[in-house]
């Protein structure tokens, strides 16, 4: 018999559970995800990337992963340098121009780009690995590379097509490299080190002196070792580089770079003193009004490692060369600078107002504001323009990173001084 149908409202319910929602969901998002990497590629890419980066960099500071993994995610690719002082005139050709404009400290410079001096114009450049190049006058460089990889090793590479250049590498990690090319032979620098490049192809004078640390220096199948004070010196036709020991030049001792010295009437007797060296017999004292040395108050030589001279105020720079018994000199020291100032009795005032200091990675754009004419200091280094209102923009080379203090210093010729502090810290 069968079963009797129970009559009456009938009531029946599927049972949904959240995680059902919860997959299809993920499901739609992941259908969307992919229709939009298929119309967009490059920019799902990027943002991914970038969510990545985000995500690491939280994890590193909560201690869930070490800063080392977080830092292997960061930008890879062309890099910037930046001018940190311009005196004088310098121009630059851009890669992707074919005019030459003024230099100016907010004009990012790139891979292929020309950076020239004329007869009085002086330029430092750093790189994003620390490297330092202090173009001097009549001068012409190219930037070769300038770039970082995965593996956060950089690489830089300058050409000195002619003229002199100062370089200096800061520590960099194992497998970056930092060269310098001259004449068809290429100097690969050692952390840490410094150098002289002299490229003079009228004269077919080609030069590469290590000053500090170690390098390399490589032309055709000939290599080079080079270490403290050792140079190549080539010509254009000669089949081998002929390495040499050189004199070094004296260290610098006082006045201080960048010090003033006051004086109760008008003008001052400084006395000028520096390391004394092996092998010299004498030295010659060079000061000048202007850092090209394109005249000079003071040309003398003196068997004594100091010298006493009168000068009147104003600013001066100064170096010193060593000279062995041959006659032989050694390159030229450091060109340093001081000031003699005549102080009057009343106190005077200086104003300075510092602004907000802006971080570009390592380096530290400094911005204030001081008395028309004044000379402004940042960490013991000269701030190159003050403009006609007071105003002046200044970049840092690259700092370490932690806490670092900058330090400016305003200074009019009347005598007055004005110097604050700030605390940054870089990550």
């Amino acid at each position: 018999m069968a079963a009797k149908r129970k009559e009456g409202l009938q009531i029946s319910w599927t049972t949904i559970r959240y995680r059902s929602i919860a997959g299809v969901v993920a499901v739609l998002i992941l259908v969307v995800c992919f229709v939009l990497y298929l119309l967009f590629p490059a920019a799902i890419k990027s943002a991914a990337g970038s969510f990545g980066d985000a995500l690491l960099s939280v994890a590193a500071k909560l201690g869930i992963t070490s800063p080392s993994v977080a830092h292997k995610n960061s930008p890879v690719g062309p890099q910037q340098a930046h001018f940190t002082n311009i005196e004088g005139a310098v121009k630059v050709k851009k890669a992707s121009a074919n005019t030459w404009i003024n230099a100016d400290y907010n004009l990012p410079l790139d891979r292929g780009d020309v950076i020239q001096t004329t007869s009085e114009g002086l330029a430092k450049i750093v790189f994003a690995d620390g490297t330092s190049y202090t173009v001097k006058q009549d001068s012409l460089i190219v930037i070769e590379d300038n770039s970082v990889n995965t593996n956060q090793q950089t690489q830089v590479a300058v050409q000195v097509t002619t003229g002199t250049v100062d370089l200096s590498t800061a520590t960099f990690s194992q497998g970056s490299r930092s060269q310098v090319v001259v004449a068809g032979a290429t100097a690969s620098l050692s952390p840490e080190s410094s150098a002289q490049v002299v490229n003079d192809p009228r004269a077919d004078q080609h030069q590469i002196l290590i000053k500090k640390g170690s390098g390399e220096v490589t032309r055709g199948t000939e290599t080079l070792r080079l270490g403290d004070y050792e140079m190549v010196s080539f010509k254009n036709d000669s089949t081998t580089m002929t390495k040499t020991k050189e004199l070094g030049p004296p260290t610098l001792i006082g006045p201080p770079n960048m010090a003033p010295i006051f004086t109760a009437g008008q003008g001052a007797t400084v006395q000028l003193s520096w390391t004394p060296v092996s092998q010299a017999v004498a030295y010659r004292v060079r000061i000048s009004r202007n850092p090209y040395f394109s005249s000079t108050v003071l040309d003398s030589k003196t068997k004594d490692p100091d010298l006493n001279t009168q000068l009147d105020d104003g600013a001066y720079y100064w170096s010193v060369q060593a000279m062995n018994a041959t006659g032989k000199t050694s390159v030229e020291s450091e060109r340093n600078r001081f000031t003699v100032i005549s102080k009057g009795a009343e106190k005077v005032v200086l104003p300075l107002t510092l602004g907000n200091f802006v971080q570009h990675g390592h380096v530290i754009e400094v911005r204030g504001k001081t008395e028309p004419n004044a000379r402004v200091m940042v960490n013991g280094q000269e701030v190159p323009a003050v403009n006609s209102d007071g105003s002046f923009i200044y970049l840092t080379p690259p700092l370490p990173s932690g806490e670092n203090v900058i330090t400016v210093t305003a200074q009019n010729s009347r005598g007055a001084v004005n110097t604050q502090q700030r605390k940054i810290v870089i990550q």
